[in-house]
């Protein structure tokens, strides 16, 4: 692979950083937010702790429902304008959320921070496929992710450092003037990817085409449904993960050690399925880990019904399974995305819409199982865990082996 990917633009080890910070925007919108959440409630009077969770699936509801306008807009515009409109709608609603004085304004402004955020996931999913095929693209994609998943390392411990030196309200104007740092270098250092001659009419007919040929295909809808289940998953650990650590496991102020010390494991995995996928191929490396991801979270189930699980042992359980996560969640995109090249915008789109829809709905209602154990998270990762095997396995098994082909 030359250093430099694409004229005048930024060789391969800065297009990763870039595409991890395009991507990391998003995982601080969540992750910065986890320790001032009871600070936010009580600050506009929500008492009903679960209900504060709301400022994390209302993100995630607004990102996942505008990649469906990004996706072919990213087709027909190219990737830049779109990119920078998302991160201009970003930027205002953090900034907007900094004078909030009621706890739904709040919410309605998550809501358009997600749906800002979304230009930046789908176009990063859809530069990556403008520019790399196959096992390569997954190698990069985990690069990706291996940065993104860092982020929880010190985001969570971030966001507690920055409450101790100002209010939560803080945290939105970080967020802010971290969307305006990626916005400035996409701005100077991101030239267009698409070719003019692969850009698609944005008429209605054309979208619906474009739609139309990513669920017309099978494995791509498969694992692209698949990731969608396993996101719920990890939503299911975001939104119940502050209430387990410290109102079950009374961690407290060591809540952010443990969520830092979990996203090293996941950045480990990340890291490991880049170097591995070049030689095992991403079907046998995603679904061996989905195996192992299962029969962890059983593991947990038993463990926390008996009552047999401690503090220590439940991270090492969440650790490990963070671990096998990177290496499904990264080859699963690329498996999903490698047949639908010429819809590459209208793809992403599809895969970020279902998987944030869906993964936000399925993990607020784990959230709302929260009974003050870990048994309600447990139970839904093994169930969610198993269906998505499910799904992969009948979408797919016409076609085993011959999946990574690119069209």
């Amino acid at each position: 692979m030359t250093a430099k990917i694409m004229p005048g633009g930024p060789g391969r080890v800065e297009l990763i950083a870039l595409l991890a910070a395009m991507i990391a925007i998003n995982a601080f919108a969540i992750d910065i937010m986890l320790p001032g959440l009871q600070q936010i409630g009580q600050s506009l009077g929500e008492a009903d702790e679960n209900r504060r969770q709301l400022v994390i699936p209302a993100y995630m509801m607004g990102f996942g429902i505008l990649q469906l306008v990004f996706g072919p807009l990213a087709d027909r515009f190219g990737r830049r304008n779109p990119l920078l409109l998302g991160l201009a709608v970003y930027i205002l609603a953090a900034a907007s959320a900094y004078f909030v004085s009621d706890f739904n304004t709040l919410v309605a402004l998550r809501v358009l921070q997600g749906a800002g955020a979304a230009a930046s996931a789908v176009i990063a999913i859809a530069l990556v496929r403008d520019l790399f095929v196959g096992d390569e693209m997954a190698k990069t994609l985990s690069l990706v992710f291996m940065v993104m998943m860092a982020s929880p390392i010190f985001a969570p411990a971030l966001g507690q450092f920055l409450l101790t030196v100002l209010p939560w309200q803080g945290l939105f104007g970080f967020m802010a003037g971290f969307g305006a740092l990626v916005a400035l270098w996409v701005f100077f250092r991101l030239p267009e990817t698409l070719k003019p001659e692969h850009r698609r009419a944005f008429t209605p007919a054309a979208i619906v085409e474009g739609f139309g040929i990513v669920f017309s295909n099978g494995v791509s809808l498969a694992y692209i449904m698949a990731t969608a289940l396993l996101f719920g998953a990890l939503m299911g650990f975001l939104t119940s993960s502050q209430q387990i650590y410290v109102e079950h496991y009374g961690m407290g102020v060591w809540f952010p050690a443990f969520f830092a010390a979990g996203g090293a494991f996941a950045a480990l995995g990340g890291f490991m399925n880049a170097q591995a996928v070049m030689r095992f191929g991403m079907r046998r490396l995603s679904h061996g880990a989905l195996a192992v991801f299962t029969a962890l979270g059983l593991l947990m189930l038993l463990l926390g019904i008996t009552k047999l699980l401690p503090v220590f042992l439940f991270f090492a359980i969440m650790s490990a399974m963070f671990f096998a996560f990177n290496f499904i969640m990264s080859n699963f995109g690329a498996l999903a995305m490698v047949p639908l090249g010429a819809v590459a915008g209208t793809a992403a789109s599809t895969q970020g819409f279902l998987q944030m829809v869906i993964g936000a709905a399925l993990g607020t209602a784990i959230g709302q199982f929260y009974d003050g154990t870990p048994v309600p998270m447990a139970a839904g990762f093994v169930v969610l865990s198993v269906t998505a095997g499910a799904i992969v396995f009948f979408g797919t098994r016409r076609h085993a082996g011959g999946e990574e082909k690119t069209a």
